[in-house]
């Protein structure tokens, strides 16, 4: 009785792994192969070509940095003034532009790295150069949108800022 316990649990987990060895065959990135650039989806490129944020600013946004798009959107449940609504929109005008532009970068940078795969000619060295010079354009990215929740949150008061989470679903 023994032997057929041990027999028939070898069974079941053999089954088991065999099943999930099956399950992982087809890669989770099976639909991206057809991608122009592989690192990053149409939606992604759209989104860093308009300067759009790419979720950049969330250390920023999800500890109580209001971002200038959503506080121009909220400009009426903040109660912003004509002043604060005309520095809001410079912020976002200049942070979108330079978000923009550096965007542009990213993605050709992305687009180099893919190519260089895709050629199966990539070395070590040119591997390390791609990476840094698309990293360096990610960082910078990064430090706009992130920079620009700064310099709103400094034309904000309390109460707006608090409105702001409230809003935004942070606080309770």
């Amino acid at each position: 009785m023994k032997s057929l316990l041990v027999a028939f649990t070898f069974s079941v987990l053999s089954t088991q792994a065999l099943a999930e060895g099956v399950h992982h065959v087809t890669s989770p990135y099976a639909q991206e192969a057809a991608r122009d650039i592989k690192s990053l989806s149409g939606t992604d490129v759209d989104e860093l070509t308009r300067g759009g944020g790419w979720g950049f600013a969330k250390p920023a946004e999800l500890n109580g940095y209001p971002g200038p798009s959503h506080v121009l959107h909220m400009k009426d449940r903040l109660g912003l003034t004509d002043d604060q609504l005309l520095k809001v929109q410079e912020v976002f005008d200049l942070m979108q532009a330079r978000a923009s532009e550096e965007g542009k970068v990213f993605v050709e940078a992305e687009r180099e790295l893919d190519a260089a795969f895709r050629s199966r000619t990539i070395t070590e060295s040119a591997l390390r150069d791609l990476v840094a010079t698309a990293e360096a354009s990610r960082s910078r990215l990064r430090f706009i949108h992130l920079a620009a929740h700064l310099e709103v949150t400094r034309l904000l008061d309390v109460g707006q800022i608090a409105a702001y989470g409230k809003h935004r679903g942070y606080s309770k």
